[in-house]
């Protein structure tokens, strides 16, 4: 990875180019793991609390506006980062192979520039969806780096009776991916998954009702319709990036866990969070909102957040 990152203008509307999904200022820095995009802010005078690092969800129109919400209200208090995972965002979104491992390098590769401008202070993380998976990774591979984890609606806590413990642990269906990406029609079938009606759907599905937010239906439509937007996805739809072992990696996380997620919409089934509840290091709140509670009920979830983040502070 490169020592330094350029801090470049943010992208504008109207310009030809994908504009900002935030305030703050724009980053560009290289690594192994491809050109890597994020915002940071600082809030007026500086803080003493550490800096907050967020990462967004991983879906077919995926970027840091995700967690727009959060980033606008926490850097009035606390230097705050928002990444953008390869494939996604301003991010290098080149034809290669996604994987679980690229994502969880280009968040310890964050975590490096974290360090660089902060020194080795330990820093709270929050991921919403799948990215749950990649912070819980990156927390046990470098735990003594993270002083809290927030894991909003995660994945890998659906029921199963058979939990596979496979060598590469994921789900990958090779012969999905080879239809999605087949040339012939790879781009036409993009198009057609990214159309205004198919995230107003998927939306509608996240949400569990038509109270979606519609800015993120506008950016979703404009991020999903950049050069190369359907790379990522595809590994995505076809199981690349899920784990099937993730159970163990949260039941190794010793710092303090902060678990919320919704009941509404087709992202509800939490049964395995038993394996984790009563732990002492976890809390699990439960809000009356789809799967982006932090979204649909802004307030009520930071309201929830800080309280959890004053335990971690004592």
């Amino acid at each position: 990875m490169n020592a330094t990152t350029a801090n470049l203008a943010p992208p504008q509307w109207g310009d030809g180019t994908l504009p900002a999904p935030v305030s703050g200022q724009y980053h560009e820095f290289t690594t192994p793991v491809g050109r890597l995009a994020y915002y940071s802010a600082n809030p007026e005078g500086g803080s003493k609390l550490p800096p907050l690092l967020l990462i967004h969800s991983i879906n077919a129109a995926a970027s840091a506006y995700e967690v727009k919400p959060l980033y606008e209200h926490y850097r009035q208090f606390r230097t705050v980062y928002a990444l953008e995972l390869p494939g996604f965002g301003h991010s290098d979104r080149s034809k290669r192979v996604y994987s679980v491992r690229i994502m969880t390098d280009a968040i310890l590769a964050m975590l490096r520039v974290i360090q660089d401008d902060h020194g080795r202070t330990p820093i709270d993380a929050l991921a919403v969806s799948l990215s749950s998976e990649f912070l819980a990774r990156a927390v046990t591979e470098i735990p003594l780096a993270f002083r809290s984890a927030a894991l909003v609606s995660p994945t890998g806590f659906t029921t199963t009776k058979n939990k596979s413990k496979d060598k590469d642990g994921t789900r990958a269906m090779p012969w999905l991916h080879a239809i999605f990406d087949f040339p012939l029609w790879s781009e036409g079938f993009f198009r057609l998954l990214s159309s205004r009606p198919s995230i107003r759907f998927f939306l509608k599905k996240t949400w569990g009702s038509d109270n979606y937010d519609r800015g993120l239906a506008e950016y979703d439509y404009i991020t999903s319709h950049q050069s190369g937007a359907q790379h990522a996805p595809y590994y995505f739809v076809s199981g690349y990036l899920f784990s099937k072992d993730i159970l163990r990696f949260y039941h190794a996380l010793t710092l303090p866990v902060w678990m919320s997620h919704g009941v509404r919409g087709d992202f509800v089934d939490y049964g395995e969070k038993s394996s984790v509840e009563g732990r002492a290091n976890w809390r699990i709140d439960i809000f009356q909102t789809g799967a982006m509670p932090h979204m649909e009920a802004e307030a009520a979830f930071i309201a929830r957040y800080d309280e959890f983040l004053a335990t971690v502070a004592e």
